[in-house]
């Protein structure tokens, strides 16, 4: 029987979040603090960034920030600007379908899947974690509202047992650009769309398959339309 359910800035230096759970080195951190930056439009495509500037954005050394710029670059999400920082690389419209296409085939599926072989247990223990994107979202605090939308779904992902899997979605989510965040928080309308992880997580726990995907379903569809309002605000 399933557990007892319940529901759950900008200016200041960004907290250094810690994806997946995992125990990350220090540049690690830093690296995924920047990622979330990216993601959520706080970087801006086109834009050139010292890593002095980024350093006293998140309350860190230029150090760990200018080795972990360097990590996104062999990732390909930023580029090395000689003698100023690193541009933040911009991302095409039929690229950003690409992405929501692929990631459809991939999550949708498996997520459904997991309404009849994902144990109650490991379910509940992601809900911390979708409460985490709810009070991130009530915030307006953007990095906080992708580091916890990561961990959350890379983690649902990871009940299927299959690393690669997971491997390619966060990739995926890496390359994502949600400038649309801002707008939805200056709506008010954030913290309605984190409501569907808790959504997501109730309709697994309920073992409704189809409930799983019409939730799932929706919710790509709203990730696609921020990254449109990206690319036309670019």
């Amino acid at each position: 029987m399933p557990a007892q359910r319940s529901s759950a800035p900008s200016a200041a230096p960004a907290a250094l979040p810690t994806l997946g759970g995992k125990k990350s080195s220090y540049r690690e951190r830093v690296a995924d603090a920047l990622r979330a930056a990216l993601i959520a439009g706080e970087l801006r495509a086109g834009e050139v960034y010292s890593a002095p500037t980024l350093a006293a954005r998140f309350g860190v050394s230029a150090t760990p920030v200018r080795e972990a710029m360097l990590d996104l670059a062999k990732e390909g999400l930023v580029d090395t600007v000689p003698n100023k920082g690193f541009r933040v690389t911009a991302v095409s419209e039929k690229q950003l379908d690409e992405y929501t296409h692929i990631r459809s085939l991939i999550e949708i599926p498996t997520t459904v899947r997991l309404a009849t072989t994902a144990d109650p247990v490991s379910l509940e223990a992601l809900r911390p974690a979708a409460r985490e994107i709810v009070t991130a979202a009530a915030a307006g605090d953007l990095i906080a509202y992708v580091e916890a939308d990561i961990r959350f779904h890379l983690g649902l992902l990871a009940l299927a047992g299959n690393a690669h899997l997971v491997e390619v979605v966060g990739d995926l989510r890496k390359r994502s650009r949600l400038y649309g965040l801002n707008a939805l928080v200056e709506a008010g309308r954030l913290q309605d769309s984190a409501e569907e992880h808790l959504e997501l997580l109730d309709a697994l726990l309920d073992r409704d398959g189809e409930a799983v995907r019409r939730v799932m379903t929706r919710h790509l569809g709203h990730v696609r339309g921020l990254w449109a309002a990206g690319s036309s605000m670019a």
